[in-house]
């Protein structure tokens, strides 16, 4: 015996971070994910008496074949504590084939007497210990009784699992009860301390949406405790507030079952199932689950009642729980569990000049592109500034004005500059060449294009209240009061002096500018986002003046603007020469450059045209339009182009996302109505489609795959495009990670789809020159085709697509679907999260957790996405996304691009320089701009 009580202490302090499965007897088939126990070493022994020894493991095998009751045993043997998965009762008559197994690994464990019979020694000393209660379990569940032993599930590979079913976020309830009082006290201030059972969500801190949930779980308490009434005193809520803030996972068990037992009877059955999957289902806002919820439940009993009693008991319920397969990943290296808990803050240099100096060396490896840029325009600014303040300090009129003249002037220099650099941010087609036939984009930051656009708008304004201040407020007075001696100097430029006010207003300088004031500052107001995006409310008609319409025609003011602007430059009071009057000559080439942009728009959305292939209306409002390609039609994934319908507005074209893949043969976008013109869009779109057949997403639908033509009925459309932005540089990057919210998600299908096709080409390549092999024709095409190849640098990608409402997953469900299907390799993974849905180990989401791993692990299929992808709940951890990559990938280039709102954008770009600055791996962060 001291042998082996060595060899048990020498495995079990070798076993603390291994997971050994104990099987005794055969293992009896069943369906479902409870079967499955991935990556743990097996062995099947027979259920040992009591009196057994054990000090020969082999031989105690051998011996018991006895014609007793068998069961499958599943539990993690840690340390000195034994920790239970599940037992199973199982036929006793055994198949000879698995006895025949047992004999063998018998034999086997018996000539090994070095580590592996020390491992197999401890654990059948421990079994034995036990037998006797594992046979009593196994008889009991026979009987359907409710008899249960408690062990240690803390220490097992379910402590995820037993995290879950909290009621309430906080971990210490005690705490959390002086809150709770104060709450209760105000809402029962009118009721003499009774507090309503339709309050008690309120009161405990649970949100609106869970009202419902509330109210179920109060009545569960109640009947617990055999309270009729519908209202409680502080000394019952205190009581509740026990319960539910009890941090053992028994007693939350408890108390998830009986909310659903809503009989108490101790037993569940399928309609009380379907009856909490709806409840569920409403709580997390999933209505596809609701409406499906007698299939679910089914699949709940199908899998935990096997015997078809009609019931399952809490063992049954704790066992779903405890199998269920989580998100989470273990790692292979003590390096990634350190870096996964490293926090990466900043270190706080005490030192100020030092601090200030290494946040603007970070400031500049981060922003050097828009830096210079900045620097560069900033400084001709002033140049230009100072250049015509000096000039006028030497001029006469600066005897009469004195410097106002020379603001003035000065101020309407950096004016002629920015009203024509203003219009090259815009000139989209110039940029996209520039950007995919030029380097020009290693320094120039083409994303930043509108930034740039709305920064020279601010100096514009700037410069215009300078300008304008300065001549009303004091060039124009001094002229008036000058005396006769000054008015001389004058007299060659404005003739007799002037004895109003007037004289100047009405001249073609004061004429011009005061319209140009008026007109910009009209475009500047209702380009505003509070203006664009509808945010101001303003009764009617001015309502009429918000929304996304109202900025696009105002913005078309500036034709007007230009030509006043060169008139302007040409009556001036105080210069004469003709070369002298440069407005025209900064504004001629830009003009130029953007004259011949809308030209091109105009006449290639023309000469373009696209019949619609299909039409479908989604679910959160959002429209799909397949259309054909037009000939010559190429784009990169990523890109966006303009569309037109003149049913809607003939004038107004707006820009999508493509959301199609180059390889496609057809184009596609995914619009979302956020405004009036996509509102009117899906109206005329919705009333040419019809309800889709069985079997297909989306409410509405209209298909036009045969024929030359689009149905007549269907509005005509017309496309401009395809313009360049930041996602169609992902081929760059080895590994990219691709991030959407909402809508947002749509360039970043349109590169996963990229990505298959490129990979699916790849192999079929790979394929075609295994088969050539060293021919001739194969030496003289393989430099080619791996030139081709060697543009494609992608070799991994991490897609996050978050959304709040689950029909949303409708909109790429067969991209999804695909990609799950075509990447062999897992070149790309997919995450799906529904903030709708409360965040894994709230008991409201429990029973949705639960659905979720046994339909997907027996159908293959996410109840939330309906798609082949499992998807995530609550919001994702970005600094654990970018901690992951980073240590999988250390020294390696990712790329980080992200479309949607702009509240997200400061959290990734920030975790972009952190990692950047504090790891191997570099994240570019590129944003784009809606």
């Amino acid at each position: 015996m001291g042998t082996d009580e060595v060899g048990g202490a020498s495995a079990d302090s070798h076993l603390r971070d291994s997971d050994i499965e104990l099987i005794g007897g055969e293992r009896a088939p069943h369906s479902g994910p409870l079967s499955k126990r991935v990556g743990r070493r097996s062995s099947k022994l027979s259920n040992a008496s009591a009196s057994t020894s054990g000090s020969d493991v082999g031989h105690s095998i051998s011996q018991e074949q006895d014609e007793g009751d068998y069961v499958e045993v599943t539990m993690d043997i840690k340390g000195d504590s034994v920790a239970l998965h599940s037992v199973i009762p199982v036929a006793g008559n055994s198949d000879q084939g698995e006895d025949e197994k047992l004999v063998l690994l018998g034999k086997g464990m018996e000539k090994k007497r070095s580590f592996g019979a020390s491992v197999v020694r401890s654990a059948s000393i421990r079994i034995q210990q036990v037998s006797q209660e594992l046979k009593r379990l196994a008889s009991s569940s026979k009987q359907g009784a409710t008899a249960r032993v408690h062990y240690d599930r803390t220490k097992s590979a379910a402590s995820h699992a037993l995290k879950g079913l909290k009621f309430i976020s906080k971990t210490d309830g005690g705490a959390g009860w002086a809150e709770v009082e104060k709450k209760f006290d105000a809402l029962t201030a009118s009721t003499n301390g009774y507090l309503h059972r339709s309050l008690f969500a309120k009161c405990i801190g649970m949100n609106k949406e869970s009202e419902a949930f509330a109210v179920e779980l109060f009545d569960a308490l109640s009947r617990k405790r055999e309270i009729q009434s519908d209202s409680i005193t502080k000394v019952q809520l205190k009581d509740f507030w026990e319960q539910i803030s009890d941090q053992s996972f028994d007693s939350r068990l408890r108390t998830f079952f009986d909310m659903v037992d809503k009989d108490a009877d101790g037993r569940i059955t399928e309609e009380e199932i379907k009856e909490i999957i709806c409840l569920s289902a409403t709580t997390n806002k999933l209505a596809n689950i609701q409406k499906q919820a007698e299939e679910y439940a089914a699949l709940i009993m199908e899998e935990l009642d096997p015997d078809d009693t009609g019931f399952i008991m809490v063992n049954d319920l704790e066992m779903l729980l405890l199998h269920g397969p989580t998100h989470s990943t273990r790692g292979d290296s003590k390096y990634l569990s350190q870096m996964l808990s490293l926090k990466l803050k900043p270190t706080h240099e005490e030192n100020p000049i030092r601090r200030w100096y290494t946040n603007t060396m970070y400031f500049l490896q981060d922003n050097w592109q828009r830096t210079w840029v900045l620097v560069l325009w900033i400084v001709v600014m002033l140049g230009l500034f100072a250049y015509k303040f000096v000039e006028y300090r030497r001029k006469d009129a600066y005897e009469v004005m004195g410097h106002c003249v020379c603001m003035a002037k000065g101020a309407a220099e950096t004016l002629k500059l920015n009203m024509a650099i203003i219009l090259l941010p815009v000139c989209r087609n110039t940029i996209t060449w520039l950007r995919n036939k030029t380097k020009l984009g290693i320094m120039v930051p083409f994303d930043d294009n509108l930034n740039f656009h709305k920064l020279i708008a601010v100096a514009v304004a700037i410069g215009v209240g300078i300008h304008g201040i300065y001549h009303l407020s004091c060039d124009f007075p001094r002229l008036i009061d000058a005396s006769s001696e000054k008015w001389e100097l004058m007299e060659p430029f404005f003739g007799d002096q002037p004895s109003s006010y007037w004289f100047f207003v009405k001249s073609w300088e004061g004429v011009t500018g005061i319209i140009m004031v008026v007109l910009m500052a009209i475009a500047f107001t209702l380009a505003t986002p509070w203006f664009r995006r509808g945010r101001v409310k303003l009764p009617k008609p001015l309502d009429n003046l918000t929304g996304f319409n109202a900025f696009w025609y105002s913005h078309h003011l500036f034709v007007i603007v230009y030509a006043l602007l060169i008139v302007h430059g040409i009556k001036l009071f105080l210069t004469k020469e003709w070369y002298k009057k440069t407005t025209w000559m900064y504004l001629a080439i830009p003009i130029i450059i953007y004259f011949l942009e809308r030209l091109t728009r105009a006449l290639r959305s023309s000469i373009k045209p696209v019949r619609i292939l299909k039409v479908a209306v989604y679910p959160g409002n959002v429209l799909t339009l397949h259309m054909s390609k037009p000939q010559g039609f190429r784009y990169r994934s990523g890109q966006y182009m303009f569309l037109n319908c003149a049913a809607v507005s003939p004038f107004e074209w707006h820009p999508f996302s493509i959301t199609s893949a180059p390889g496609d043969d057809y184009l596609s976008v995914h619009i979302r109505t956020l405004g009036d013109w996509t509102r009117s869009l899906k109206v005329k779109f919705s009333e040419c489609c019809q309800p889709p057949d069985n079997g297909k997403s989306g409410l509405l639908r209209a298909d036009n795959l045969q024929g030359d033509g689009s149905p007549s009925a269907l509005p005509k459309v017309m496309i401009d495009g395809p313009y360049g932005a930041p996602a169609q540089d992902y081929k760059q990057y080895e590994v990219v990670l691709l991030v959407g919210l909402g809508i947002g998600a749509t360039p970043m299908i349109s590169i996963v789809k990229d990505i298959v096709n490129n990979m699916k080409a790849m192999e079929e390549e790979e394929g075609r020159n295994m088969e050539e092999g060293e021919s001739g024709k194969s030496a003289r095409t393989t430099p080619q085709k791996k030139n081709g190849v060697n543009k494609f640098n992608t070799r991994r990608a991490y897609f996050y697509w978050v959304t709040r409402e689950q029909g949303s997953f409708d909109w790429f469900k067969g991209v999804m679907n695909e990609v799950a299907e075509e990447d062999h390799k897992g070149v790309i993974e997919l995450h799906n999260y529904c903030t709708s849905v409360y965040e894994e180990g709230d008991a409201r989401s429990a029973l949705i957790a639960m659905l979720q791993s046994l339909n997907h692990a027996k159908n293959g299929v996410d109840i939330v996405s309906g798609t082949r992808v499992k998807s995530h709940f609550a919001k994702p951890n970005w600094r654990s996304v970018y901690k992951r990559i980073a240590v999988t990938y250390p020294r390696a280039r990712v790329g980080v691009f992200y479309c949607g709102p702009p509240a997200l954008t400061k959290e990734l770009g920030q975790l972009a320089s952190d990692f950047s600055r504090n790891t191997t791996t570099r994240y570019d962060f590129h944003k784009e701009n809606f």
